[in-house]
């Protein structure tokens, strides 16, 4: 196939999941802020925003599937 589309589809993968993955970090520093300040049922309730990760894990074998297509 041709690695002039799939260099950059991988490329703008890796960014998203870059994005997803800092999205999550924030999201999880904030669970860990309201735990720390005796909130934990608050904390438990936001890190369930983390869906995120899976996203990025969904990208992650997209990437990985547009690599098995570069020609050696």
């Amino acid at each position: 196939m041709d690695a002039q589309w799939i260099e950059p589809a991988i490329t703008v993968c890796l960014q998203a999941i870059h994005a997803k993955l800092k999205e999550a970090e924030q999201i999880a520093r904030a669970a860990a802020a309201c735990a720390e300040t005796g909130s934990v049922s608050e904390g438990v309730r936001v890190s369930m925003e983390i869906e995120l990760i899976y996203d990025a894990g969904r990208l992650q074998d997209a990437a990985s599937l547009l690599k098995t297509f570069l020609r050696p």
